[in-house]
């Protein structure tokens, strides 16, 4: 019902949270895909990303039925919960402790194990948020626990990183290019090396660490506290980062229509495989936060259907905004960061468009930070937490903070490569959260399902990709993957 509050907050409709997906999931992320697909040609990129878009939607529906698994056991523990105290009431109202025939014949024909408990369809019902952490406390073992907390770290330490390396970056690329009297136009397409000047004896990269050190000094000490994304800023940013993606695509067609177009893209080159397979992971990842977004859904009815919905106009986006890249600038031609090959203005010759999109991902960057560095902290203390155990006010106000601060910026001060920094990240801890973790949720939450209700129980929230072939198959692929990446760097690190 409308206005009715959940810890999650106000719930909203199917159609709401399915714009709250589109958004989580295409975010700056996306701006690396262009020069993935240059590089690694667009049948190959097409293919490759189309499939992973397929597997990510198999592994999201894998852990939505997970949540209705730990949901439909946190519902039958208050039930049973609910029961034992309303027999205690019952046997202090009367007047002897013993049990009467009736309840001594219902305990004695109760299974010790709960194998034969009846599970209605309401039972399955995703009322509770149940964040992945939680979920992987109740269906794996404490080693399982210790490696999912292990990977969800990597991941967050390669997002900060790839945030305070885009930030400075952005920044140096615009005023670096406005210092230097560049001419404004994606027709100017100098490569700079980071030794070129930018500020007179101030070299370009000295300009990005200025930048990167200035980052941190802002927003850095928002770690050590505790920050909260709010409603009027997910508006602002969410509104900003569409108007910048319009832009984008829009310029690319008038200038393809005008037949201004540079852009030759091979059909395959497989060397760019690698980084391509990362920024397409990252890009699909959503996993790590359904539980927060899916939760406050009023209607789940048909839940699966629009998560299809869902992914297939975010694959008809990032192809809508790749292609159109590839096709208008020359490969070599294309930056890192996508927005900041429009940084330069003479498609449009209005400078503060051009300046909005060079430094489009500075603003929206920056409100992430501080709530990706709390949440990795947070795991953190979540890692080493043990029951009834309290850290020291050093270890929890200055460690934590500490641990989850440095080793980014000191990744982001040696490097400003953001394609292989996505392809990294995406590519190894982005397989585990987005393939290996939710497999190993549905297997075991479907075991457990079984223990608990019965070889015949149905979750209502079930994946269509229901058989374990499908487990299988998406823990076989995600294993090929990471065989593939590790060869792929050996081999081109080598030379050989």
């Amino acid at each position: 019902m409308a206005g009715e509050i959940t810890e999650t907050g106000e719930l909203y409709s199917p159609y709401v949270g399915l714009v709250y997906m589109f958004n989580l999931i295409v975010g700056t992320g996306a701006l690396t895909m262009p020069k993935a697909f240059a590089t690694t040609g667009w049948l190959v990129s097409l293919i490759l990303l189309v499939f992973l878009g397929f597997m990510s939607f198999v592994t999201t529906t894998f852990v939505v039925e997970a949540m209705a698994a730990a949901n439909a056991q946190l519902h039958w523990k208050r039930m049973e919960t609910h029961k034992e105290e309303e027999d205690e009431d019952s046997s202090t109202a009367s007047d002897s402790d013993i049990l009467t025939q009736d309840n001594y014949e219902r305990a004695e024909k109760r299974p010790i194990l709960s194998v034969q408990r009846r599970a209605s369809p309401t039972l399955f019902d995703i009322t509770d948020r149940v964040e992945m952490g939680q979920m992987a406390s109740m269906f794996f073992s404490k080693v399982g626990v210790n490696l999912f907390y292990c990977c969800i770290i990597t991941y967050l330490y390669g997002d900060l990183a790839i945030y305070a390396a885009a930030v400075p970056l952005s920044l140096m690329q615009v005023t670096c290019s406005a210092a230097g009297n560049d001419s404004y136009g994606v027709e100017a397409d100098t490569k700079h090396n980071d030794t070129d000047p930018c500020w007179g004896p101030v070299r370009r990269v000295d300009a990005y660490r200025i930048y990167l050190a200035a980052f941190t000094l802002l927003l850095g000490p928002f770690t050590f506290f505790d920050v909260q994304k709010t409603k009027y800023l997910q508006i602002l940013t969410s509104l900003m980062r569409w108007i910048a993606f319009a832009i984008m695509i829009v310029l690319a067609l008038i200038r393809i229509g005008n037949g201004q177009g540079e852009g030759h893209p091979p059909l395959a080159n497989f060397a760019g495989i690698r980084n391509l397979f990362g920024v397409c992971v990252y890009s699909f990842m959503c996993q790590h936060s359904l539980p927060s977004l899916i939760t406050p859904i009023s209607s789940k009815r048909h839940l699966t259907s629009l998560v299809l919905l869902d992914y297939a106009l975010i694959l008809a986006f990032y192809g809508l905004l790749s292609f159109t890249a590839i096709f208008c600038f020359r490969s070599d031609s294309l930056m890192d960061m996508y927005a900041l090959n429009f940084a330069r203005c003479d498609i449009l010759g209005l400078a503060p468009v051009c300046f909005f999109l060079g430094l489009f991902p500075v603003f929206t960057i920056s409100t992430n930070f501080p709530i990706i560095a709390v949440t990795l902290r947070n795991n953190w203390k979540t890692l080493f937490h043990r029951e009834g155990g309290t850290y020291p006010w050093v270890v929890d106000r200055v460690v934590f903070p500490t641990i989850t601060l440095v080793p980014p910026i000191l990744v982001a001060f040696c490097t400003h490569d953001l394609e292989s920094l996505v392809g990294i990240t995406g590519a190894y801890a982005g397989t585990g959260i987005q393939y290996v973790i939710p497999a190993f949720l549905v297997f075991l939450s479907r075991r457990d399902t079984r223990l608990a209700f019965g070889y015949g129980t149905v979750n209502k929230h079930r994946s269509p990709f229901r058989h374990t072939f499908w487990v299988g198959f998406v823990l076989l692929w995600a294993f090929s993957c990471f065989l593939f990446v590790t060869a792929n760097i050996v081999l081109t690190e080598t030379k050989l």
